[in-house]
């Protein structure tokens, strides 16, 4: 299943951003508008998106909220479950507010206006991190291919020993082409086993990731070519 995030912000037009964009890119979703409301998810007591009792796997946490803060929020939701990740996402660019917040609890601070590939990633790393501490274990083995190392159990990339920060559909596009580098998947493949929807053939969003991924893999290492197009057909790892 997803992970389920929390998004805490009373800005309409930020929060639907931000679950499209959490949607968009696999994950499942709960809109709080307050600090109130917030605790009601965090302890499982309700959420369209989750199931009974459960909690997210992370909180995006807007500071500037109606009633209670964003900061008072923190405090409360670290005595509630101290193992949930949490990114603070706020217009406040001071240091000494990042250096308070960090020392609160919150696991990272990032400045609005954001870049979305940015939170995207940042993101990734809290849930890699707070999956590692708590002893959570993905299913699937390591995955090599030419410089390329994929650890599922840890969402983690590396191409010529360098960390390669994916989104969460570029890195189960990535692991589905690594499964079987042999194999020319089709678009039809990647997008119903990445997205879990059926492929109507215009959506352009598997040629967009796949250069997302070819861009981040060159900024590594800009002499090797990994993914390969078969024209008419669809990609695969590139052998030579």
């Amino acid at each position: 299943m997803p992970d389920y995030i929390l998004i805490v912000e009373d800005d309409n037009e930020i929060n639907h951003m931000l679950t499209e964009l959490l949607r968009s890119n696999g994950y499942r979703s709960q809109s709080a508008y307050s600090g109130t409301e917030a605790l009601l998810y965090l302890r499982g007591q309700c959420g369209e998106q989750s199931t009974v009792n459960e909690r997210p796997r992370a909180v995006i946490l807007d500071l500037m909220l109606p009633g209670m803060t964003g900061e008072e929020l923190l405090n409360n939701m670290k005595e509630i479950d101290n193992n949930i990740p949490v990114i603070v996402a706020s217009a406040k660019d001071d240091v000494h507010t990042r250096v308070e917040l960090l020392r609160a609890g919150a696991d990272d601070y990032i400045v609005k206006p954001f870049d979305t590939e940015e939170l995207l990633a940042r993101l990734e790393v809290a849930l890699r991190r707070s999956a590692k501490t708590q002893g959570v274990v993905k299913p699937g083995g390591m995955l090599t291919f030419k410089d390329i190392v994929i650890e599922p159990d840890e969402y983690r990339v590396t191409a010529a020993g360098q960390e390669v920060m994916l989104t969460r559909r570029e890195f189960m596009i990535l692991e589905l082409l690594m499964s079987n580098p042999n194999k020319v998947f089709t678009k039809n493949n990647i997008y119903e086993s990445v997205w879990n929807e059926e492929f109507v053939g215009e959506d352009n969003a598997v040629n967009v990731h796949i250069s997302n991924i070819r861009q981040k893999l060159a900024k590594v290492n800009g002499d090797e070519t990994y993914i390969q197009t078969v024209w008419g057909i669809g990609f695969k790892m590139c052998a030579s």
